[in-house]
């Protein structure tokens, strides 16, 4: 913190002391109205400039500056808060004003406080990712209710705090190493989806990730293929999109990372459709090469009506977002571990592609939402460790080197957790920061 940024903050806790003692103050003044009215004027203006005017400057990050001023309202209004009950309790030993004005002063301060307040709530509530929406709901409808709102503002107020620490931390860090491109690979980076989500414009299934490989240098490129369809189908549609992209731009090949499903579509395109030849690297994150047992259950226990009516549902909706021809049961009956098998040896690695199988798991159902904490345990019941969807064991491919991401104290890594899918911030992994790690390999290895 800069000599101008403390200056700033002591200025404006002595207005807002001021400010909030107005009524009293005005009181004690003996002097023409018109001068209390022009004052009360221009602490308004005084008022509204310190809730928008703030010193952050934070290497260009106007989102983080903003998030950096709620806190620091929040922080000033605490302050404030605990200075005022001082003031109110000398006002009320010492001051010659009556207890009609006195009682007309705490509730100027209390007006001002809470607008003082709400202004940094909102900076936080639109600025921060980690902040989630079901916190600002409940402090909305319990503002008023004494113990539990000061609970709800703390806690909001150190989670974005927490944010925003960790943000300036890898702001700082990305303009360190700026001119040094860690990302920069020799080809181009493609990453794919897995299945029941598209890489359309509205919603980036790798969260934070692209943005902050290309922020290092990486040019990045998606799959592209369809939510839901059959291995073939959507291998079909990505050896299209790889030839596209070598011949748009000029590159020899490409680094493939491919999530879930997304590794067996990769797989299948380089065997059957002739993409190998583009791939120079293929590395699968939570791909069940060896198949999703707890699929298998549910195909046998799943009435096969229900099955039916879900995917006629599931497969209208995505027809309105874009798919072409979405298929919801036949991209699902691929994953059972049967399937997979017969998938598994007729799709042999091929040889000058560098692989890499990366794999993570939860540590208990707490470390995921539904349905992830549903498949945990359905997997847990078969006997094997999990992300929420994928056994650790079928994220292996024989003679590929395989990685484990380490374990976090509390919660683990899940399926969602390895594409970024909640942008949550996790204690113990950064999950953008593996990413960059991850590519800037791939630059080492000559890819």
């Amino acid at each position: 913190m800069n000599t101008q940024s403390i200056w700033f903050r002591a200025v404006r806790l002595v207005f807002l002391l001021t400010a909030g003692n107005c009524t009293a103050l005005f009181a004690l003044w003996q002097d023409a109205l018109a001068w209390k009215i022009l004052l009360g004027i221009m602490s308004g203006i005084a008022f509204l400039f310190f809730c928008f005017a703030h010193p952050h400057t934070l290497a260009g990050e106007k989102k983080l500056a903003s998030l950096a001023h709620g806190c620091s309202l929040l922080r000033t209004g605490a302050a404030w808060f605990c200075l005022e009950i001082l003031a109110i309790i000398t006002l009320a030993l010492w001051s010659p004003c009556s207890l009609v004005i006195q009682l007309c002063n705490v509730g100027v301060f209390l007006a001002l406080c809470w607008l003082w307040l709400f202004m940094g709530l909102l900076h936080v509530a639109l600025r921060s990712a980690q902040v989630k929406l079901p916190w600002h709901v409940a402090l909305f409808f319990c503002w008023w209710v004494p113990v539990l709102n000061l609970f709800l503002v703390v806690y909001i107020y150190r989670t974005a705090q927490r944010e925003l620490h960790f943000e300036c931390a890898k702001a700082e860090l990305n303009q360190v190493r700026k001119e040094s491109e860690i990302c920069k690979t020799r080809y181009p980076i493609l990453m794919v989806h897995g299945i029941f989500f598209r890489d359309w414009q509205f919603f980036n299934y790798w969260g934070r990730i692209p943005a902050e490989l290309i922020r290092n240098g990486a040019t990045v490129f998606y799959g592209k293929q369809q939510s839901a369809q059959s291995i073939s189908g959507s291998a079909r549609e990505l050896a299209i999109q790889i030839q596209t992209i070598c011949e748009t731009t000029g590159a020899e090949k490409l680094n493939i990372i491919a999530h879930s499903k997304g590794g067996l579509d990769c797989r299948c395109a380089m065997q059957e459709y002739g993409a190998a030849k583009y791939v120079a690297s293929l590395t699968t994150i939570n791909t069940p090469h060896h198949g999703c047992g707890f699929v298998d259950d549910l195909l046998k226990k799943v009435p096969s009506g229900a099955a039916q009516w879900i995917a006629r549902r599931y497969n209208a909706i995505f027809t309105k977002l874009g798919d072409t021809s979405p298929d919801f049961l036949g991209g699902v009956q691929e994953l059972t571990e049967e399937s997979c098998l017969t998938f598994h040896k007729s799709h042999p690695c091929q040889p000058g592609v560098a692989y890499l199988a990366v794999m993570s798991k939860m540590k208990s159902a707490r470390s995921a939402p539904f349905p992830l904490w549903l498949g945990y345990l359905l997997n847990k019941r078969r006997g094997g460790e999990n992300d929420g969807l994928v056994p650790v064991e079928s994220a292996r491919l024989e003679g590929v080197p395989f990685a484990m991401i380490p374990e976090t104290k509390k919660r683990g890594i899940s399926h969602g957790d390895m594409i970024d899918l909640m942008r949550e911030n996790i204690p113990g992994f950064d999950v953008r920061e593996w990413y960059s790690q991850l590519v800037q390999q791939l630059k080492r290895n000559g890819f």
